[in-house]
Protein backbone atom coordinates (compact mmCIF):
# COMPACT_ATOMS: atom_id res chain seq x y z
CA UNK A 1 0.00 0.00 0.00
CA UNK A 2 1.33 3.44 -1.01
CA UNK A 3 -0.33 6.65 -0.51
CA UNK A 4 0.26 9.31 -2.90
CA UNK A 5 -0.48 12.93 -1.59
CA UNK A 6 -1.81 15.39 -4.38
CA UNK A 7 1.06 18.20 -3.40
CA UNK A 8 3.48 15.86 -4.85
CA UNK A 9 2.34 15.45 -8.63
CA UNK A 10 4.46 15.84 -11.34
CA UNK A 11 3.07 18.75 -13.74
CA UNK A 12 4.29 18.59 -16.98
CA UNK A 13 2.78 19.57 -20.77
CA UNK A 14 0.19 18.11 -23.04
CA UNK A 15 1.78 15.88 -25.55
CA UNK A 16 0.05 17.98 -28.72
CA UNK A 17 1.23 21.71 -26.22
CA UNK A 18 -2.25 23.24 -25.79
CA UNK A 19 -2.11 22.83 -21.72
CA UNK A 20 -0.76 20.99 -18.64
CA UNK A 21 -1.71 17.81 -17.01
CA UNK A 22 -1.09 16.53 -13.71
CA UNK A 23 0.58 13.03 -13.52
CA UNK A 24 -0.90 10.76 -10.39
CA UNK A 25 0.75 7.61 -11.30
CA UNK A 26 2.68 6.28 -14.03
CA UNK A 27 4.50 2.63 -14.30
CA UNK A 28 6.97 1.77 -14.70
CA UNK A 29 8.06 4.23 -12.44
CA UNK A 30 9.53 7.51 -14.29
CA UNK A 31 8.14 6.31 -17.65
CA UNK A 32 7.69 9.46 -20.33
CA UNK A 33 4.49 9.52 -22.26
CA UNK A 34 6.19 7.32 -25.32
CA UNK A 35 6.96 4.78 -22.89
CA UNK A 36 4.35 3.82 -20.28
CA UNK A 37 2.50 0.60 -19.48
CA UNK A 38 -0.09 2.45 -17.89
CA UNK A 39 -1.04 6.40 -16.73
CA UNK A 40 -3.18 7.87 -14.62
CA UNK A 41 -3.15 11.82 -14.94
CA UNK A 42 -5.51 14.82 -14.09
CA UNK A 43 -6.43 17.87 -16.51
CA UNK A 44 -7.35 21.30 -16.44
CA UNK A 45 -9.21 21.56 -19.96
CA UNK A 46 -9.59 25.40 -20.66
CA UNK A 47 -10.04 25.32 -24.19
CA UNK A 48 -11.96 23.33 -26.89
CA UNK A 49 -10.06 21.57 -29.56
CA UNK A 50 -8.16 17.99 -30.41
CA UNK A 51 -7.32 15.91 -27.76
CA UNK A 52 -3.38 14.21 -28.18
CA UNK A 53 -2.76 11.54 -30.24
CA UNK A 54 -1.15 8.20 -28.17
CA UNK A 55 -0.51 5.11 -30.46
CA UNK A 56 -1.15 1.88 -29.14
CA UNK A 57 -2.71 3.13 -26.18
CA UNK A 58 -6.41 3.06 -24.90
CA UNK A 59 -7.77 5.32 -22.46
CA UNK A 60 -10.77 6.08 -19.99
CA UNK A 61 -12.36 9.79 -19.82
CA UNK A 62 -14.04 10.96 -16.65
CA UNK A 63 -15.12 14.71 -15.62
CA UNK A 64 -14.18 15.58 -11.88
CA UNK A 65 -14.59 19.25 -11.95
CA UNK A 66 -16.63 21.83 -14.37
CA UNK A 67 -20.31 21.55 -16.63
CA UNK A 68 -18.79 18.63 -19.00
CA UNK A 69 -17.55 18.43 -22.58
CA UNK A 70 -19.12 16.87 -25.79
CA UNK A 71 -16.54 14.17 -27.06
CA UNK A 72 -16.32 13.78 -31.06
CA UNK A 73 -14.60 10.36 -31.01
CA UNK A 74 -14.05 9.54 -34.95
CA UNK A 75 -16.44 7.02 -36.17
CA UNK A 76 -18.62 7.31 -33.35
CA UNK A 77 -21.53 9.71 -32.53
CA UNK A 78 -20.46 12.84 -30.34
CA UNK A 79 -20.62 11.57 -26.36
CA UNK A 80 -21.59 14.38 -23.84
CA UNK A 81 -19.69 13.52 -20.42
CA UNK A 82 -20.36 15.24 -17.40
CA UNK A 83 -19.27 14.79 -13.60
CA UNK A 84 -22.14 12.59 -13.21
CA UNK A 85 -21.48 10.62 -16.45
CA UNK A 86 -20.18 7.06 -16.12
CA UNK A 87 -16.73 7.03 -17.29
CA UNK A 88 -15.50 6.58 -21.13
CA UNK A 89 -12.98 4.49 -22.49
CA UNK A 90 -12.15 4.85 -26.17
CA UNK A 91 -8.56 4.29 -28.09
CA UNK A 92 -6.34 6.95 -27.79
CA UNK A 93 -5.11 6.47 -30.99
CA UNK A 94 -8.39 7.89 -33.14
CA UNK A 95 -8.95 11.30 -33.96
CA UNK A 96 -10.84 12.85 -31.20
CA UNK A 97 -11.70 16.40 -30.12
CA UNK A 98 -13.29 17.90 -27.01
CA UNK A 99 -16.14 21.01 -26.93
CA UNK A 100 -16.82 22.20 -23.71
CA UNK A 101 -20.08 22.66 -22.53
CA UNK A 102 -20.07 25.55 -20.45
CA UNK A 103 -16.24 26.34 -18.80
CA UNK A 104 -13.76 24.60 -18.10
CA UNK A 105 -13.35 21.38 -17.00
CA UNK A 106 -11.14 18.90 -14.86
CA UNK A 107 -10.50 15.61 -16.17
CA UNK A 108 -9.12 12.24 -15.12
CA UNK A 109 -7.32 10.08 -17.39
CA UNK A 110 -6.40 7.08 -17.23
CA UNK A 111 -4.17 5.17 -20.49
CA UNK A 112 -2.96 2.25 -20.68
CA UNK A 113 -0.85 0.28 -23.27
CA UNK A 114 -2.42 -2.09 -25.35
CA UNK A 115 -1.01 -5.68 -25.63
CA UNK A 116 1.05 -4.97 -22.13
CA UNK A 117 -2.02 -3.77 -20.40
CA UNK A 118 -6.11 -3.38 -19.80
CA UNK A 119 -7.87 -1.39 -17.38
CA UNK A 120 -11.04 -0.13 -16.02
CA UNK A 121 -12.58 2.48 -14.23
CA UNK A 122 -15.20 2.23 -11.91
CA UNK A 123 -17.01 6.06 -10.28
CA UNK A 124 -18.45 5.42 -6.52
CA UNK A 125 -20.37 7.66 -4.10
CA UNK A 126 -18.60 8.21 -0.99
CA UNK A 127 -21.55 7.27 1.36
CA UNK A 128 -20.93 4.98 4.43
CA UNK A 129 -18.11 2.56 5.12
CA UNK A 130 -16.93 1.12 2.01
CA UNK A 131 -14.52 -2.35 1.64
CA UNK A 132 -12.15 -3.38 -1.63
CA UNK A 133 -10.80 -6.34 -2.10
CA UNK A 134 -7.99 -5.90 -4.45
CA UNK A 135 -8.00 -8.48 -7.37
CA UNK A 136 -6.02 -6.32 -10.37
CA UNK A 137 -2.24 -6.22 -10.60
CA UNK A 138 -2.13 -2.69 -9.61
CA UNK A 139 -5.32 -0.84 -7.98
CA UNK A 140 -5.50 2.94 -7.62
CA UNK A 141 -7.70 4.47 -5.38
CA UNK A 142 -8.35 8.44 -6.08
CA UNK A 143 -11.00 10.39 -3.62
CA UNK A 144 -12.39 13.30 -4.96
CA UNK A 145 -14.48 16.26 -2.94
CA UNK A 146 -13.83 14.47 0.28
CA UNK A 147 -11.02 12.98 2.04
CA UNK A 148 -11.74 9.22 3.27
CA UNK A 149 -10.36 7.57 6.74
CA UNK A 150 -8.61 4.29 5.68
CA UNK A 151 -8.74 1.46 8.78
CA UNK A 152 -5.36 0.22 8.84
CA UNK A 153 -2.87 0.30 11.83
CA UNK A 154 -1.60 3.64 11.51
CA UNK A 155 -5.23 5.45 10.41
CA UNK A 156 -4.28 7.24 7.80
CA UNK A 157 -6.09 9.41 5.87
CA UNK A 158 -6.69 10.18 2.09
CA UNK A 159 -7.15 13.88 1.64
CA UNK A 160 -9.34 15.03 -1.76
CA UNK A 161 -7.61 14.31 -4.82
CA UNK A 162 -5.25 11.90 -3.15
CA UNK A 163 -4.49 9.00 -4.04
CA UNK A 164 -3.43 5.09 -2.67
CA UNK A 165 -1.83 2.11 -4.55
CA UNK A 166 -2.66 -1.58 -4.15
CA UNK A 167 -1.08 -4.83 -5.20
CA UNK A 168 -3.06 -7.53 -6.02
CA UNK A 169 -1.39 -9.36 -2.81
CA UNK A 170 -3.16 -6.17 -0.28
CA UNK A 171 -5.55 -7.02 2.35
CA UNK A 172 -9.34 -6.09 2.07
CA UNK A 173 -9.10 -2.05 2.45
CA UNK A 174 -11.82 -0.36 4.75
CA UNK A 175 -12.40 3.32 4.08
CA UNK A 176 -14.65 5.82 5.95
CA UNK A 177 -15.60 9.01 3.67
CA UNK A 178 -15.06 12.57 5.34
CA UNK A 179 -17.61 13.88 3.65
CA UNK A 180 -19.71 14.12 0.57
CA UNK A 181 -17.51 13.14 -2.90
CA UNK A 182 -16.65 10.24 -5.16
CA UNK A 183 -14.18 7.65 -5.39
CA UNK A 184 -12.67 6.71 -8.42
CA UNK A 185 -10.93 2.62 -8.37
CA UNK A 186 -8.75 2.11 -11.04
CA UNK A 187 -8.19 -1.31 -11.80
CA UNK A 188 -4.88 -2.31 -13.96
CA UNK A 189 -4.33 -5.26 -15.39
CA UNK A 190 -0.75 -6.68 -17.05
CA UNK A 191 -1.81 -8.91 -20.21
CA UNK A 192 -0.30 -12.53 -20.23
CA UNK A 193 2.30 -13.04 -22.75
CA UNK A 194 1.63 -15.56 -25.15
CA UNK A 195 4.35 -18.50 -25.52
Amino acid sequence: MRILRAAGYRVMPWKNGGGTTTEIAVSPNGAGLDDFDWRVSMARVETSGPFSSFAGIDRTLSVLEGDGVVLDIAGQPPVRLAAASAPLAFPGDVPTSAALINGPITDLNVMTRRGRMTHKVARRPLSGEIRLRPDADTTLILAVDAGVTLFTHDGSDLGPLDALILDRDSLELRLQPKGQGLLFVIELHRVAANH
